[in-house]
């Protein structure tokens, strides 16, 4: 087995770990990297609010998509993705390659900066 394929098959058990409540879903973000302290300015900065109902902010005025608090703990993310932080990850950055007819916009959001948000989802409860 390649370093990789280790690498990947020790990932993958803490994400299942983590899945079954034994492992803090945080520690796996920390482990595949993300700061939930940027995340949190990134979301500010790109308005996420403005539209969703998230800890930590001031609620939207009118609510257009879903709460993403406790997003970790949902079994999909946009009704089509299984809930990881890689495919939370690609749904921040790309979300009409996820679901076209979605009305989340394509804000530019760079990679560590999506991993930076999804830290900062992953960390509500």
């Amino acid at each position: 087995m390649s370093s990789l394929e280790v690498r990947a098959v020790a990932i993958a058990g803490v994400v299942a770990l983590a899945a079954c409540g034994h492992v803090d879903r945080r520690d796996v973000v920390a482990l595949r990297g993300g700061s939930a302290n940027r995340g949190k300015l990134a979301i500010a900065r790109y308005g996420c609010n403005t539209c969703h109902a998230i800890s930590g902010f001031p609620d939207p005025t009118v609510l257009v998509a879903g709460p993403v608090t406790g997003i970790a703990r949902r079994a999909y993310i946009a009704g089509t993705l299984p809930t990881t932080r890689r495919n939370l990850v690609m749904w921040i950055r790309f979300p009409h390659q996820v679901k076209p007819q979605t009305a989340m916009p394509d804000l530019g959001v760079s990679a560590g900066e999506a991993r930076d948000i999804a830290a900062y989802l992953y960390s509500l409860r």
